[in-house]
């Protein structure tokens, strides 16, 4: 190895437990590790911000803001009401037409933005039938990662391996060419979950003939104060009389915890944790023998306006990361209080005020008219929904409006390699002929998407004046940065390196060994750190393992893609993975039980069936 190889290693190990361990932003990782390959001679100055002009990455910052257009025309949600039923029917009828609707928006639209929208729609819709929103919002997730799979702009990834394929001389790939392989997975994946989703997943399971109970889904800490007239009131079937609509779970007393309440006597002094349905909350605030723990030292106007229940689910750019509820002041950042926690399936009522917030947690809060208007809108949380039905905000023409510009977006960018052809059948001149400055490859994703983006700003479909908040632009400097790691990889000889390890270990098995080989590192890689750091770091190997075998990149490359977004395993290798474990409150083990069936059938289809479509 040389000096630079060493370099280069101990870096990118740097990197990836960095990522592992959730330090900060993987955009300020990878930029991070981007600064140190340039310091110490791998790459230039100019190779380093090479990444920053890439088409590729241009066109991810683009369709952010198109996907915004298009979920605040409300064409969406309003799709996905007409497709879930109103009445309770078995869970596998309701995926079969929930599934394939998800999966086809997601070809098209970033899926991020696409469980956004449908997450908590789907929350509210499953409680309004009382079925197990947890049946429902894994396999969401998991559709979009099937629909972004299809196309070359269902997935940040996928734009990214298609930039780095055009800065190395290849052509690229076309709309719907990962769709040869992404439209089996997709199919397969939601058979799969239809077969199996409902005995993997978790949520209550009614049994024959007997009437299922709602599902309690909130924890209240209140307490009991001098003089309450509960006192004395004694826990009977896990219930109080004066408490209507909640169940008691545990009693704080002088520091003890109480797990089983059974035929306890209440105290003035005890602390309660209470589980109920949203609706207990009205009933709780209007009860005088009891006072909510989070209301004991707010405001009393704000205590006598506060009728409304919130879930956010805290994004990236939250100000409070790493610090505690009692360290970052909640209500004075954001009119509203926090009752309790959820995180990794875990709701956490009890010690708020020590406990340190992180991306993704899921914030029950309590809250008057003013946040929904203030912050529902914000890229602070990652979702803000509060309780009742959702209504579309705006009218139809508006949602007619933003569909006739996504398809002919799509459209455009499908038909953009064969203008050319079409002008000369029709005209018997080359579209160039009456456009000069349309040069072939001008007619290509960037192209449509930038007009449609232009359009929608100027239409008002997402407010122009704060169109830079609806950019994740974390995902754009780690994309970038992905290049420029990519060239370092190549510069040091290490690509090489890892290229001949590899080669040597499954050469003997063939061609098809070494392709499983890569899809088996990139998929490691996707779950530990991200999809976009996991394509960043393979792409030049499998760039360098095609030539020294002789063979075309070009099924690598396509390996690369579906490994890197088949991240099903864990809740912290997709982003969407990461925003339905709020929303759910699932386990870490939920996404292992359902998930890594899923990812040894996408590795048996796209070893198999990538060979057959892209030759070596």
């Amino acid at each position: 190895m040389t000096t630079h190889s060493v370099i280069v290693l101990l870096v990118l190990a740097g990197m990836i437990v960095v990522l592992a361990k959730d330090v900060m932003r993987p955009g300020l990782v990878l930029f991070s590790a981007v600064v140190l390959l340039m310091l110490v001679g791998v790459i230039t100055p100019k190779e380093a911000i090479a990444g920053f002009s890439n088409k590729g990455m241009i066109t991810v910052a683009v369709l952010f803001l198109v996907s915004e257009g298009v979920r605040q025309s409300g064409a969406l949600s309003t799709l996905i009401s007409r497709v879930l039923p109103m009445t309770k029917i078995p869970i596998a009828r309701i995926q079969m037409r929930l599934l394939p609707a998800v999966a086809a928006i997601s070809a098209f639209l970033n899926n991020t933005a696409v469980v956004i929208i449908f997450g908590p729609i789907i929350k509210k819709w499953s409680e309004s039938i009382n079925l197990p929103s947890t049946k429902f919002l894994i396999p969401l997730s998991y559709a979009t990662i099937f629909g972004g799979v299809c196309s070359l702009i269902g997935t940040s990834t996928n734009l990214v391996v298609h930039g780095m394929m055009l800065d190395a001389g290849f052509a690229g790939f076309s709309m719907f060419e990962l769709g040869k392989v992404g439209l089996v997975i997709t199919v397969v994946g939601i058979i799969y979950i239809i077969l199996f989703g409902n005995m993997l997943l978790p949520g209550e399971r009614g049994k024959r003939g007997k009437r299922e109970e709602p599902v309690k889904e909130y924890l209240y800490n209140v307490m009991i104060p001098h003089g309450s007239r509960l006192a004395g009131s004694v826990v009977t079937s896990l219930s109080v009389d004066r408490i209507p609509q909640t169940e008691v779970c545990t009693i704080i007393r002088d520091g003890l915890e109480i797990h089983s309440p059974e035929g306890e006597v209440l105290r003035e002094g005890d602390t309660l944790i209470l589980a109920g349905k949203s609706q207990a909350l009205s009933n709780l605030l209007a009860n005088e023998g009891v006072e909510l723990s989070c209301m004991l030292n707010a405001d009393p106007e704000f205590v006598r306006r506060a009728t409304k229940q919130i879930e956010a689910v805290i994004g990236p750019r939250f100000p409070g990361i790493g610090k505690s509820l009692g360290e970052f002041d909640f209500y004075r950042h954001y009119g509203a209080e926090v009752m309790s926690v959820h995180r990794n399936g875990e709701r956490i009522s009890e010690m708020l005020g020590s406990l340190e917030l992180k991306e993704g947690d899921n914030l029950v809060l309590l809250a008057d008219d003013s946040f929904m208007s203030a912050w529902g809108e914000s890229r602070i949380f990652y979702t803000v929904n509060e309780r009742g039905d959702y209504t579309p905000r705006s009218g139809k023409k508006t949602r007619w409006f933003a569909l006739g510009l996504l398809i002919f977006m799509i459209t455009g960018a499908t038909l953009g390699d064969y203008a050319d052809d079409i002008s000369q059948s029709l005209t018997g001149y080359p579209l160039d002929h009456f456009f000069p400055a349309l040069k072939n490859g001008t007619l290509d994703m960037f192209f449509f998407a930038a007009i449609v983006m232009v359009i929608m700003a100027w239409t008002k479909l997402f407010p122009a004046r704060k169109y830079t908040k609806f950019v994740s632009w974390d995902i754009l400097i780690a994309v970038a940065s992905a290049f420029a790691i990519s060239k370092g990889m190549i510069n040091s000889g290490f690509a090489d390196m890892i290229a001949a390890k590899v080669i040597s270990l499954s050469s003997s098995w063939g061609t098809y060994a070494v392709l499983a080989a890569m899809f088996l590192i990139t998929n490691i890689f996707t779950e530990i750190v991200t999809n976009n750091a996991a394509a960043a770091l393979t792409f030049p190997i499998s760039l360098a393992i095609s030539e020294q075998m002789g063979v075309s990149p070009m099924p690598f490359f396509v390996v690369i893609c579906i490994a890197a977004s088949s991240s099903f395993s864990t809740p912290i290798g997709y982003q969407t993975n990461l925003i339905v474990q709020s929303l759910g409150n699932y386990k870490f083990r939920d996404y292992m039980r359902i998930g890594l069936p899923l990812n040894i059938l996408t590795f048996i289809i796209t070893v198999l069936l990538v060979p057959l479509f892209w030759k070596f």
